[in-house]
């Protein structure tokens, strides 16, 4: 093509995608070299569309431009996620308030109060739910959240927390992030509960939450980064958990209905939730 047509946007872009090239003038027109030759149809029909299609090319513009993405990793600064900061830090403040769910304001996290109530039944547990609730501590629905039981549980679910929350935060928004934290949290604790009883706590169950999330919602509208591997190895985590092999290894009993329920919850919110428009 001519030298008019600037491909500095488009280069820019190419390269945070990974893809090795560069572009030449020869003859007065401008020539692309890919590294390699397997890129030629993918890059070639994507230049097409930002030469042809003004939204494409307004979209590449704005990621190029977009404080978020650094090289092409998504790289927020606390700013850019207010929402889910705020809950890591309420998170880990409650791991310092509780002693690591060793102290009695443990208890008013749970989602009933075990030294109350009958649970060992489903019956019991029923019961045991329904009066804590209309007593008015609908709060224990989602405090079990912020219970964690060491520093490994903590570290490991706010880092996941901080990837996939901020983006749904950046792009889809703080309603959404809200709705998808209270769905998924409800889901998860309750399922926890009803089968294991009310002895558990963390952000795990969320997590998977965003996670299905994320990635079913990415197959309607393109706009989060994650690699797809991750979504596999937490599924095959999440089978493994339900085997006796993680206490085999040292590792204890997980909160494996929380994962299920809070992963299938993300999973209907992306599906029932409209798709975002926001690229």
């Amino acid at each position: 093509m001519d030298t008019s047509v600037n491909l500095a946007e488009f280069s820019r872009w190419l390269k945070d995608q990974g893809v090795s090239h560069r572009i030449t003038e020869e003859g007065g027109q401008q020539v692309l070299w890919l590294e390699n030759p397997d890129h030629a149809q993918p890059v070639l029909a994507a230049l097409e569309r930002f030469l042809a299609e003004p939204d494409v090319r307004k979209a590449v513009e704005e990621r190029n431009r977009s404080p978020v993405f650094v090289a092409g990793r998504w790289q927020p600064s606390p700013r850019h996620a207010p929402m889910i900061l705020g809950v890591i830090v309420f998170a880990v403040l409650m791991v310092l308030l509780t002693d690591m769910g060793s102290n009695p304001l443990s208890a008013s996290l749970l989602i009933i109060d075990p030294r109350m109530y009958d649970w060992s039944s489903f019956d019991g547990r029923l019961q045991a739910l329904l009066q804590t609730l209309a007593s008015g501590q609908v709060w224990r629905v989602i405090t079990p959240d912020f219970l964690h039981f060491s520093w490994t549980h903590i570290v490991f679910n706010s880092v996941m927390l901080w990837f996939l929350g901020s983006q749904i935060e950046w792009f889809d928004g703080r309603g959404r992030l809200a709705i998808l934290f209270v769905v998924t949290s409800l889901l998860s604790n309750g399922l926890q509960f009803f089968v294991s009883g009310p002895l558990f706590g963390g952000l795990s169950g969320v997590v998977y939450g965003m996670l299905g999330y994320c990635w079913l919602a990415q197959q309607r509208a393109p706009r989060f980064q994650f690699p797809p591997a991750l979504v596999t190895f937490a599924v095959v985590w999440m089978v493994l958990g339900f085997t006796p092999l993680t206490e085999m290894l040292g590792l204890g009993r997980m909160a494996n209905e929380a994962h299920l329920g809070g992963f299938v919850a993300g999973l209907l919110c992306a599906l029932v939730l409209p798709a975002r428009t926001k690229q």
